[in-house]
This record gives C-alpha cells, sequence and structure tokens, in this order.
C-alpha cells in the first residue's frame, strides 16, 4: 500500500507528499496534486477501484494514489487476484490489457488515450506466426511487454525478472525470445545460449532466436555514461535495467527488474547510485532512500508512461473513460501464457 488512508483530507495528503518528496518536487506543485490526489481516493472508494501504479510512474502519483506498486509480474499478480469492481493502471497500455486478459468481467481502465511502448510495438502477431514457421517446434517465450494479440501467439509469457528462469524451465534446448534483442541477449549469455536473428538456420546447439527490438529509453544508455560517472565519483554504484545492452549490464555492478533495483538500493551499504533506468524511477528511489545519492545525470524520459498524470487519471475515475477491451478469441489465447508464466514464477 503505497498512498495515505482515503479517510484522510487534502491537508493529510499534502503533509505525506512534503514528507516524502520534500526534495524531490517543489512544494507549489505539491500543493496543487495533492488537491488531486485527494479526489482520487475518494473516488477510489466510492467506486470501488484498485490503483496500481508501474515503478516508472512520476513521484506525486507514485507516492500518492497507487494501492500497489511494483514491476510487470507483481502487478500482474496483483491483477490476477483482485476483487475490485474497477482496475486503474497507471503504467502503458499492454499493461492494462495484461490487467484485462486476467478480469475480463472486471472494468479495466488506462488514464491515458495512448499509453503506448516502442518494445510492444516493435513487433506483430504475424511476425510471430512466421517466426513459428521458420523454426517448427521452438518454444516462445515473449516478454510481457507486448500486446494481446502477440501474446496469443506465446507459449510462455516472462517478465525481466523471471525471464532467465522460464527459459531455463522449458524442455527445450533451443527457444524463441521475444521482442526485445538486448533483454534476451542478457538472457542467452545467462542460460549459455547461442544467439540466432531471424532468418539465419539453428547451429545445432542451444540457440536462441531473437527479434530486433528495443526499448527507446533503455537503447540510450551507454558504457560511456558509466565512465563518465565513474570518472567523476569513483564510488558510484550503478544499477541497470536488462534491457540494457549486454555491454552496460556488464559494466554495471547490478542488473535487475525494476522491483529488484530498488530492493538492491535499499539493501546496499553504498552511498551514491547510478541507476540506468527510467527518470522516474530514480526519483522513486531517491524519495525512498533520502540518505542515498542518486546521481542526476539521467535526462530520459519514457514518453509513453509520461502520459499518465493524476490529471487524467481523475478524469479517468470521474467518467469510466478509457475503457481497455480485448478480442475474447485473442484474451483465451492470450491468458494460457500468461498462465504459465504465473506458474513457471
Amino acid at each position: 500500500m503505497n498512498n495515505v488512508s482515503e479517510n484522510g483530507t487534502s491537508a493529510t495528503m499534502l503533509e505525506h507528499l512534503k514528507k516524502v518528496l520534500h526534495n524531490i518536487v517543489p512544494e507549489t506543485e505539491l500543493i496543487v496534486k495533492a488537491e488531486i490526489a485527494y479526489e482520487i481516493n475518494r473516488l477510489k472508494k466510492e467506486k470501488n477501484a484498485v490503483i496500481l501504479g508501474h515503478n516508472y510512474m512520476e513521484p506525486a502519483l507514485f507516492y500518492s494514489i497507487p494501492d500497489h506498486v511494483g514491476d510487470s509480474l507483481g502487478l500482474a499478480r496483483i491483477a490476477a487476484e483482485t476483487n475490485a469492481e474497477r482496475i486503474v493502471f497507471c503504467g502503458v497500455r499492454f499493461m492494462a490489457e495484461t490487467a484485462k486478459i486476467l478480469n475480463p468481467d472486471r472494468m479495466v481502465l488506462l488514464p491515458a488515450e495512448v499509453a503506448g511502448c516502442s518494445l510492444a510495438s516493435s513487433i506483430t502477431a504475424q511476425d510471430v506466426r512466421e517466426l513459428k514457421s521458420k523454426y517448427p517446434g521452438l518454444p516462445v517465450v515473449t516478454y510481457i511487454n507486448t500486446y494481446a494479440d502477440v501474446k496469443a501467439e506465446t507459449d510462455v509469457c516472462c517478465t525481466s525478472s523471471n525471464a532467465s528462469d522460464i527459459v531455463s524451465k522449458l524442455e527445450s534446448d533451443s527457444v524463441i525470445c521475444l521482442p526485445d534483442e538486448f533483454l534476451a541477449k542478457n538472457i542467452a549469455i545467462e542460460t549459455g545460449k547461442n544467439v540466432i536473428y531471424p532468418g539465419k538456420d539453428l547451429s545445432g546447439n542451444e540457440d536462441m532466436v531473437i527479434w530486433d527490438g528495443r526499448c527507446e529509453v533503455h537503447d540510450k544508455f551507454t558504457v560511456a555514461d558509466i565512465e563518465n560517472a565513474r570518472r567523476q565519483f569513483p564510488d558510484t554504484v550503478v544499477v541497470a535495467h536488462p534491457e540494457c545492452s549486454p555491454e552496460v549490464v556488464a559494466a554495471s555492478d547490478y542488473s535487475g527488474s525494476t522491483t529488484a533495483m530498488t530492493r538492491f538500493v535499499r539493501e546496499s551499504n553504498a552511498d551514491r547510485f547510478l541507476i540506468l533506468t527510467e527518470c522516474a524511477m530514480g526519483d522513486n528511489i531517491a524519495a525512498e532512500n533520502p540518505d542515498k545519492e542518486m546521481l542526476r545525470m539521467c535526462s530520459i524520459r519514457c514518453p509513453h508512461m509520461n502520459e499518465i498524470t493524476l490529471e487524467d487519471t481523475l478524469r479517468t475515475m470521474r467518467e469510466d473513460i478509457y475503457q481497455i477491451e480485448v478480442e475474447e478469441k485473442i484474451r483465451l489465447r492470450a491468458k494460457q501464457s500468461l498462465d504459465r508464466m504465473l506458474e513457471l514464477s
């Protein structure tokens, strides 16, 4: 539970946000956002809604309205178990689709008209069908950062936190791993597999057929960023998301899912960190760890995650707009891949 009690007042909300975010967000901004957050929490109780917030949400939202915050895997588990009448997903479209796949009879709301994802848009269901035709019999492992029709062509979904474990548990030496090129390469390194791009023949060894999709945020981080930080601050601990390139991951001190990264910083005895992922998450980690320094070298915001605002969340809850729907025949097939992920996790 990440927000203050729904029974409080807007003044209570403001004091909560000031306490947590006084070094992160200007007080004038918090005054406005506290009023909005208070009204959202009131409506949440009135409409029997649950709000899920991804770790990439901006701090004033992240620390005010979600009932649960976390990464894709954690939020998928919560979505599968909730009894709320409405699920409000403060994330991007594929996340809200996942909630709808797991909860077809509940209203799922995404507080933005689009909130897409460059990685999810990098592959289509037809692309997956063609890969399965080229490599018959290979199990398809698909990152949860994909749309429902792609999940429907998949044997099992994965997240950044469980991908290597799921690939290792499959009864197949070779697999198709989609669509994130960097995540797949990092998994291949961990599992000892040989990377093959589409169109190439299998080597006969333990192969991983990968796609060339990338996250537009994590694609921008370089080894030079790490070297520059360490040159200025030699004691910096570098924490990278596995959607970063293998070179960046290898140069970092730790790599893991957003939840794992948060936990690592919390439990570390280090004083200074460079967080290589979406900028808002660095702010959220900084707010949780006021005694530790997050290097303010990040200028990379996800434009899609950034579409989710407190203002649009309020409008969404007032009007029940931006409802997510998934065609039933696609939903049923996509659910099988998600169910298997949850079973293997």
